[in-house]
C-alpha cells in the first residue's frame, strides 16, 4: 500500500512537469534526439569497425610476416645443407680430389662468392683440413689449410680477387677433429646441425654449423663436410622487415633461448670471452620479455606450441597481437618464430578517421538543430499570438482577436478561437452573476483549508519533536546502560571493601587491647573474618574497582570526543609516534608475498621535541605518502625480481627550529616532467582505476595551509622517490 501511494503521488508531479514543457521544446527535442541517436550509433559503429579493422590488419600482418620469415629460414638454412650435398655428390663422382687441399680450398673460395654463408670446411679422418670463409668482414675471404705441407699447423692465407693465395696471415696449432661438429656428425652418421655456439677468440660471432659425413665406396669414413652459418644475418633480416613502429620479431629455440630478434640488442651476452644466448624471458626489450612470459603462462613450455597460433594480451594498457609459428627442418632444427605487434601502431590513423567521422556527425547534428529551431519558430509564432490572445481574454479583454495565419490549420484554429471568445463574452455575464455566491463559498472553503493546514502543521511539529525525544532517549539509555554496569560493579565492591576495613579495624583494636600476647578471642575473631582471605582478596577488589573506573573514563572520553567539546584539534605531540602508528597500520603491506620479498623499513629518527600541530591530519599525510611508497616499490619489484625493496624514514630538527620528516623509497620513481603536477587535484601517475589523484593534493594542503610548512619531492626514474616534510615547531596562526 505504501509503494502504491508513492506511485500515485508521483503521477500528478510528472503530469505537471510535462505540462510545463514549451511547444518549441516538444517540436525540437524529438527531432534532436533522433539525430543524437543516429550520430551516436554512427560513432559507435565507426569505433567498432575501427577495432575490427585493427584486429584484421594485425592478424593479416603477423601472418604475412611469419610466412616471410618462414620462407627466409627455409632458404637461408637450406643453403648449408645444399652446399654439403653438392660437394658430397662431387666427391662421390670423383670430381673433387680430397688429397689436393689447395685446390679444394680454392673450390670453397669460389663457392663463398656464390653462397651467403660464413665458412665452408672439409676435415679428414687423418686430420687434414681445408676451408674458406671470413671472420668479421664478408669481403675479406681467407683460405685455411692443415696438412703435411703446413707441418701439421693450420695456415690462414689471404686471397686476391681470383681466389689465389697471397700472404700468410697466421698459423696456429689446430686439430679440426676436436670440434663438436666433427664428433657429432661422425656419431650421427648422417647430415645434422650442430648446436649454436660462438667462435673461440671471436665471441661476437654466433653461428650454427651443418655437418655432412663423407664415405668411400666401401662405406669407410673419409671425413666430414661442414658449412658455418652466421645467425647475425637472420637478425639483420628481421630488422629489415619493418613490421610496425614498435613491433618486434624474434626466434627462439624450444628451451627459450633467443636465436635472433629484430631488436638492436644482440641475442647473446659475452661472459668469460664466450657468447651465451639470452633467454627471451630475460630480454631487456619489454615487448619481447612480456610476450615470452605470456607464452609461458599460456602454454607452460615453448615445446607445447606445436601449431600456428594467434594470441592477444595487454601490456601497459595497450593490446598486443602475437603470432607464433613453429619452424622445423628435416635435419633436426626446431625453432619458434614469434611476431608481436602493439595495437597502438595501427589505431592512430583509424582513430583519426573515427574522430573525423564523429566531427562530421556533430556538424550535421548542429545543422539539424539550427534547422529544427528555425522550423519550430515558424510554426510556434502564430501559436504564441493565440497564447497572447488567450492571456488578454483571461485579463478581461474579451474583444481581443487572433490575427490570420499563413498556415491553414493554425488559421482555422484562430477562427475557432475567435468564435469561442465571442461565446465567452456571452457567458461572462452569467458567470458574473454567480461570482458573488462563489466567492462566499471559496472564502468558507479557504478558512476550512487554513484550519486543516494549521492542525496538520501542529501534528507534524509534534511528530518531529516526538522523534527527537525518542532518539535522544535512546541515546541517553545507551549511555546510561554503558555507564551503569561499571558503576554497579564499583558500588558492589565498595560494600565488601568497607566490611573488610571494619573487620581489620576491629582486629586492630583487639590487638591493642591484648597486646603483646594474642589471646584466643583475637584468634577466634581472626578466624571468623578469615583475615588471610581478606588480605588476599582486597588487592583483587581494588584492581577490579580500578578497571571499572578506567572503563567509565573511556566511555566518558569517547562521548567527549564524539561531541568535540573537550579540546582543540591542535596539540603538542611527538611526530615519531604518528609515524610508528602509521607503519603499524601498514605492517600487513610490508610483509613478503609471492611477487616480492618483504619491504625493509629503515628508521633514522633524530631528536625531535614535541611539535604543536594537527596530529590527526599529519597521520593522514603519513598514511598517503607511505602508501604511495609501498605502491612504487611493488611496481618496480614486479619487473625487477632481484630488487631489495626498502623504505627509509628519518626525522631531524633544522637550525631554524623546524621539524623535518623524510620518506624515501627505491621504487619506480616519477618522471621529471610529471613531478611539477603530482600535487594537483585529480592528477595521478597510477594506472586507471588504481588512484583518485587526491591523496597528495590533500597532503600538500594539510602541510602548507594548516601548518605553514612545505612538502617537496625529489625523484628519478628507476631510482626511487623522496618526500620531504618541513613543519615549524610553533604552528602559524
Amino acid at each position: 500500500m505504501l509503494n502504491r501511494s508513492k506511485t500515485i503521488g508521483k503521477l500528478p508531479r510528472a503530469k505537471k512537469a510535462i505540462a510545463n514543457i514549451s511547444l518549441q521544446t516538444v517540436l525540437i527535442v524529438p527531432f534532436v534526439l533522433q539525430i543524437v541517436v543516429a550520430v551516436g550509433l554512427t560513432g559507435y559503429l565507426s569505433f567498432r569497425n575501427g577495432q575490427q579493422a585493427v584486429n584484421n590488419l594485425a592478424n593479416r600482418l603477423t601472418t604475412e610476416v611469419s610466412d616471410r620469415i618462414e620462407q627466409h629460414l627455409d632458404a637461408y638454412l637450406e643453403t648449408p645443407q645444399q652446399i654439403n650435398q653438392i660437394n658430397a655428390d662431387a666427391i662421390g663422382l670423383g670430381q673433387i680430389d680430397l688429397q689436393n687441399l689447395p685446390k679444394l680450398g680454392h673450390l670453397f673460395w669460389k663457392q663463398m662468392q656464390v653462397f651467403n654463408v660464413g665458412y665452408i670446411i672439409y676435415t679428414s679422418v687423418e686430420g687434414d683440413y681445408a676451408a674458406a670463409g671470413y671472420f668479421l668482414d664478408p669481403g675479406d675471404i681467407t683460405i685455411d689449410e692443415t696438412s703435411v705441407n703446413t707441418n701439421g699447423k693450420s695456415y690462414t692465407f689471404g686471397t686476391d680477387n681470383r681466389g689465389n693465395r697471397t700472404e700468410l696471415r697466421h698459423s696456429i696449432d689446430y686439430d679440426a677433429r676436436k670440434e663438436s661438429i666433427y664428433q657429432a656428425t661422425i656419431e650421427a652418421g648422417k647430415p645434422i646441425w650442430d648446436k649454436i655456439a660462438s667462435w673461440e677468440g671471436f665471441p661476437e660471432i654466433l653461428s650454427i654449423t651443418a655437418g655432412y659425413p663423407v664415405y668411400d665406396n666401401n662405406s669407410n669414413l673419409k671425413g666430414i663436410l661442414a658449412v658455418d652459418l652466421r645467425l647475425s644475418q637472420i637478425s639483420e633480416f628481421l630488422r629489415k622487415l619493418n613490421v610496425s613502429p614498435h613491433g618486434k620479431v624474434f626466434i627462439v629455440e624450444r628451451n627459450g633461448l633467443l636465436v635472433a630478434s629484430s631488436d638492436r640488442e644482440q641475442p647473446f651476452k659475452i661472459a668469460n670471452q664466450k657468447a651465451e644466448q639470452i633467454n627471451a624471458l630475460n630480454s631487456s626489450d619489454i615487448l619481447i620479455q612480456s610476450t615470452a612470459r605470456h607464452l609461458q603462462q599460456k602454454f607452460g613450455k615453448f615445446q607445447e606450441i606445436k601449431a600456428d597460433r594467434s594470441l592477444e594480451f595487454t601490456l601497459n594498457g595497450d593490446r598486443v597481437f602475437v603470432r607464433t609459428t613453429p619452424w622445423r627442418d628435416k635435419f633436426g632444427l626446431d625453432w619458434l618464430v614469434v611476431v608481436a605487434v602493439p595495437a597502438s601502431d595501427f589505431t592512430e590513423t583509424i582513430n583519426a578517421n573515427t574522430r573525423t567521422t564523429i566531427l562530421l556527425c556533430l556538424g550535421a547534428l548542429l545543422l539539424a538543430i539550427c534547422v529544427g529551431i528555425g522550423t519550430s519558430r515558424y510554426i510556434v509564432k502564430p501559436i504564441f499570438r493565440m497564447v497572447k490572445a488567450s492571456q488578454a481574454i483571461a485579463s478581461g479583454e474579451l474583444d481581443h482577436k487572433v490575427p490570420e495565419s499563413s498556415i491553414r490549420e493554425l488559421d482555422i484554429l484562430g477562427n475557432s478561437f475567435n468564435r469561442m471568445a465571442g461565446q465567452l463574452r456571452e457567458s461572462f455575464n452569467t458567470l458574473e452573476n454567480s461570482n458573488e455566491e462563489l466567492e462566499i463559498r471559496v472564502e468558507k472553503r479557504t478558512q476550512e483549508l487554513s484550519q486543516a493546514i494549521y492542525h496538520l502543521q501542529a501534528t507534524q511539529a509534534q511528530l518531529v519533536q516526538t522523534e527527537k525525544m525518542s532518539s535522544l532517549g535512546q541515546m541517553v539509555a545507551g549511555i546510561a546502560h554503558e555507564i551503569n554496569n561499571p558503576v554497579n560493579f564499583i558500588h558492589g565492591n565498595i560494600t565488601h571493601t568497607q566490611e573488610y576495613f571494619l573487620a581489620l579495624l576491629e582486629i586492630l583494636s583487639l590487638y591493642q587491647k591484648y597486646y603483646p600476647n594474642a589471646v584466643s578471642e583475637i584468634q577466634e575473631y581472626s578466624q571468623d573474618v578469615e583475615i588471610d582471605f581478606i588480605v588476599e582478596d582486597l588487592p583483587k577488589i581494588l584492581n577490579s574497582m580500578q578497571e571499572g573506573t578506567k572503563r567509565i573514563k573511556e566511555i566518558v572520553l569517547n562521548l567527549r570526543n564524539f561531541s568535540r567539546l573537550d579540546e582543540s584539534q591542535v596539540k603538542q605531540v611527538d611526530l615519531r609516534e604518528g609515524l610508528e602508528s602509521t607503519l603499524l597500520i601498514l605492517q600487513h603491506r610490508l610483509k613478503c608475498n609471492d611477487k616480492r620479498s618483504a619491504i625493509q623499513v629503515i628508521k633514522n629518527y633524530g631528536i625531535l621535541p614535541q611539535i604543536e600541530c594537527y596530529p590527526g591530519l599529519l597521520n593522514q599525510v603519513f598514511m598517503n605518502i607511505l602508501s604511495n611508497a609501498i605502491d612504487a616499490v611493488e611496481a618496480l619489484a614486479f619487473h625487477s625480481p632481484n630488487l631489495n625493496p626498502c623504505i627509509e624514514v628519518s626525522t631531524e630538527m633544522t637550525p631554524k627550529n623546524c621539524a623535518v620528516i623524510r620518506i624515501k623509497d627505491n621504487g619506480t620513481g616519477i618522471d621529471r616532467d610529471l613531478q611539477s603536477r603530482i600535487f594537483d587535484p585529480f592528477f595521478t601517475t597510477k594506472p586507471v582505476g588504481k588512484g583518485t589523484g587526491l591523496g597528495l593534493s590533500i597532503a600538500y594542503q594539510i602541510i602548507t595551509e594548516k601548518h605553514g610548512g612545505s612538502l617537496t619531492c625529489k625523484s628519478k626514474i628507476g631510482k626511487g622517490t623522496e618526500f620531504t616534510i618541513v613543519i615549524p615547531q610553533v604552528l602559524q596562526a
